[in-house]
């Protein structure tokens, strides 16, 4: 798979030249060389496409998406799952992908005005859905949400959601709701899906979640009080686990798995790891 530099950009799409992605419902095509395929020959191909995008560049090449209507079969190419990019890819790669599935499914949900039903219209010069019968733009939206892990010492809490590969565990995490700063997200989304009152919430970075469409705000926070009362429906386990004595954790590359091993690496006297994709 080709490695290189990603850049997200806006730019007008050309009448031919550069790469393109293939995209449907967060599934890209690839084959041995990975998901960027040149452009021209590409569109050449049998496949439904519905749009296409000016993304950004790669190694200073521009890149274009093709929105797809469906997985339509190609020679020699499959369809991966974004997810599966998140696990093996190159960072900048997925860094490309999250972005241009996100303008993908952006551009699929606004193809009709959500006020008054007529078709919309990209902007020209803007990454905008425009609709002219009524007047209204819609622009990419992201989902702010937190992720958080809880302390008590060398313990730390964890969950499992009925969604989770057996045996993973996970810091909490749930979406902003209006009016509320993230930090009282924090501290409601733990009392309402473990019962547990926190303290000293702390900050620690931030990270791009494209599934579909959110940002992550990661924070470190301190056990206050009560005993785990699991939300119904939405927790499937929950406890306190050593830190000499952890589950299944999530993906090394995602914020979840960032936090618990900045907590460990501290209590442990190591440097911080990066966190992939953030500040």
């Amino acid at each position: 798979m080709r490695t290189g530099r990603w850049e997200s950009s806006m730019f007008e799409v050309a009448a031919n030249g550069g790469w393109a992605l293939a995209h449907c419902q967060q599934q890209f095509l690839a084959d041995s060389n990975g998901v960027l395929f040149p452009r021209d020959w590409l569109k050449r191909q049998d496949l439904s496409v519905l749009s296409e995008h000016a993304v950004g560049q790669f190694d200073g090449e521009p890149v274009y998406l093709l929105e797809i209507d469906r997985t339509d079969p190609l020679e020699g190419a499959s369809w991966i799952g974004l997810r599966q990019f998140m696990m093996q890819a190159e960072e900048d790669i997925f860094a490309m992908l999250g972005f241009a599935s996100q303008i993908g499914i952006w551009w699929r949900q606004n193809r009709f005005c959500g006020s008054c039903g007529q078709p919309s219209q990209r902007l020209p010069r803007d990454r905008a859905m425009h609709c002219e019968s009524c007047g209204i733009q819609r622009y990419p939206l992201l989902s702010p949400s937190m992720i958080v892990l809880v302390t008590r010492g060398d313990e730390v809490l964890l969950a499992r959601s009925p969604r989770f590969v057996p045996g993973m565990y996970s810091t909490l995490a749930g979406f902003v709701e209006p009016g509320e700063s993230v930090e009282h997200c924090v501290a409601r989304e733990v009392r309402e899906e473990v019962g547990v009152e926190i303290g000293n919430i702390r900050y620690m970075g931030s990270q791009p979640w494209p599934f579909p469409h959110s940002l992550m705000f990661g924070y470190h926070a301190e056990y206050v009080s009560g005993e785990i009362v699991m939300q119904p429906d939405e927790i499937e386990d929950a406890r306190w686990f050593h830190v000499d004595e952890l589950p299944r954790l999530p993906a090394e590359r995602s914020i979840a798995r960032y936090l618990i091993e900045v907590y460990l690496a501290r209590r442990a006297g190591r440097p911080d790891p990066v966190l992939p994709g953030g500040a």
